[in-house]
């Protein structure tokens, strides 16, 4: 596996949406830590698993949830929509709006329930409970 993930223009694009405080990270170390939190999201595979190229595991978990606190994901989501509508290139054909719910039964969601209750149940779900 190669460190290198992300093209020169790709980096100057998202760069700048990371933080860089007093004390670090350190720029030239951005890259890295944003390759490591790449990886992670990319494989699948767990922070402890990230291999060393990208820095200490402990440091790109961090890393990631200090940007992640911070907004820096949205703020990148954002410039990458607004840079594309500045292209041209926002098709919102793609965008889908859904609000379906589906119910699962309780079965599914782990509630387990005694046959009374569930008889109960059933009996006020079609309206023949007697209040009484």
């Amino acid at each position: 596996m190669t460190r290198v993930q992300l093209t020169d223009e790709e980096w100057e694009f998202i760069g700048p949406y990371l933080p860089t405080g007093e004390y670090g990270p350190y720029p030239e170390r951005l890259l890295q830590q944003f390759e490591g939190v790449i990886w992670r999201f990319r494989t699948g595979g767990q922070w402890r698993e990230m291999p060393m190229e990208f820095g200490a595991w402990s440091t790109g978990h961090n890393r990631f949830r200090q940007w992640r606190d911070a907004g820096v994901f949205k703020a990148l989501l954002e410039g990458l929509i607004a840079e594309a509508a500045k292209r041209g290139e926002v098709d919102l054909s793609l965008v889908s709006i859904d609000s379906t719910t589906a119910r699962a039964h309780d079965d599914a969601a782990g509630t387990h329930m005694g046959e009374d209750v569930l008889t109960t149940l059933e009996k006020a779900a079609a309206g023949r409970l007697v209040h009484g």
